[in-house]
């Protein structure tokens, strides 16, 4: 849970450096990869802690 935390804030921090400096949208376009890897690390690691049903 703690990883994933952690790359929301930096895809957050890299999102907002590539949109406000001129010329780095690349920082902008990294952050919403970032994101969208994220998101789906946080769907596996969370589907796949099914319990077993007795």
């Amino acid at each position: 849970m703690t990883l994933f935390l952690l790359l929301i804030i930096v895809a957050f921090v890299l999102g907002i450096i590539g949109a406000a400096a001129d010329g780095l949208g690349f920082l902008l376009a990294a952050a919403v990869i970032l994101f969208v890897a994220d998101l789906a690390y946080a769907f596996v690691r969370l589907r796949g802690r099914r319990r077993p049903v007795r």
